[in-house]
């Protein structure tokens, strides 16, 4: 187990019963209140992709967005939003998808990524990978071409990776 990973497992702290009873949260607010941890955490996926000539960084409503956009700095590439409905002021795309507790939708901007271009997707979290496979979803649609799938935290009892094939998923937490 590396260092930062330890230091996540101990900073990530569980809220039992929320969203609803029964789920156990991973509440990640406490790494966003510390400057090196949260550093720390940016640095691991730049480290990773600083060779990848990524052009673009999508981040997922809205956690990813606090991570998706400084690492979009670190790598010199674009930051795009992949917003829930309603939030996007100009001409955009969307995909429906299930929840484990009904549906959603994402929707993207339809110049937020140019044909040919190479993506990498950032969100705080993987549960069952209806949300990252939606956010693949849109990002092929536009063209883009997805590198990688970055999560903070993956839940790995529920079987996310199952619904995300062929994409390589970096994950630095796995409970």
């Amino acid at each position: 187990m590396s260092d930062l990973e330890q230091k996540l497992r101990a900073t990530i702290r569980d809220i039992p019963d929320f969203p609803k009873p029964g789920i156990l949260f991973k509440d990640i607010t406490p790494v966003l209140a510390n400057p090196k941890l949260l550093r720390g955490t940016v640095d691991w996926f730049a480290q990773r992709h600083a060779g990848d000539h990524i052009d673009v960084v999508v981040g997922m409503e809205s956690r990813g967005f606090v991570f998706g956009a400084p690492l979009a700095m670190e790598l010199s590439a674009a930051f795009a939003p992949a917003r829930k409905p309603g939030k996007l002021p100009y001409q955009h795309i969307g995909v429906e998808y299930d929840l484990e507790y009904g549906s959603a939708r994402l929707e993207m901007h339809i110049d937020a990524i140019k044909p040919g271009q190479k993506v990498l997707v950032v969100d705080d979290l993987l549960a069952t990978g209806g949300t990252a496979a939606a956010t693949c979803e849109l990002v092929r649609r536009l063209g883009g071409e997805v590198v990688c799938l970055c999560f903070v935290v993956e839940l790995g009892f529920l079987e996310g990776r199952k619904n995300l094939p062929g994409v390589d998923i970096q994950s630095i937490v796995i409970y």
